[in-house]
């Protein structure tokens, strides 16, 4: 899996836009570093309905319009630099036909011809010391933005 850097300051205006346009299979948040120990949210989306609402409390993570989690939000301006991540899960065919993960580094051309079409992408942030991850079907598009750190390391932005 390889992982696109999205810049800090669109992170809601993200979320929003793949909740709006893309469909959402999957959300799981977990403690920071637990390595699947302490799983605060395993919910499967299959119709249902996944939101978000932001306010001068934090950020809550709706489904079919009830509060599943609440991140206050305490240490969102002093975390990482950028924001959320994409990351794609490609599968590439073998002879025995079960298929194997590919496994990329970050600022590998998203639309390398190369490469398998992504299965799903994976929006993820690490906030309040917690990781999220929201599974969606097929590929998210992104678009060039900015260097990050040139000459290897680049922002993305999700585009339609």
């Amino acid at each position: 899996m390889e992982q696109y850097f999205l810049p800090k300051e669109l992170d809601f205006e993200h979320l929003r836009f793949c909740l709006d346009n893309y469909e959402p299979e999957f959300l799981f948040i977990r403690l920071k570093g637990s390595s699947g120990g302490t799983v605060k949210v395993n919910e499967t989306l299959e119709d249902r309905t996944l939101d978000f609402r932001r306010d001068t409390s934090g950020l809550s993570f709706l489904i079919d319009a009830g509060k599943v989690f609440h991140f206050p939000l305490n240490d969102y301006d002093s975390e990482q630099a950028y924001g959320f991540t994409l990351a794609y899960e490609r599968i590439q065919p073998t002879e025995d036909g079960i298929g194997r993960m590919v496994m990329l580094s970050t600022g590998i051309d998203p639309y390398n011809p190369d490469l398998p079409e992504p299965r799903r992408s994976f929006l993820r942030h690490i906030l309040d010391n917690h990781l999220v991850e929201i599974f969606f079907k097929g590929r998210i598009h992104l678009q060039f933005h900015s260097w990050f750190e040139e000459p290897h390391w680049k922002y993305w932005t999700i585009v339609k």
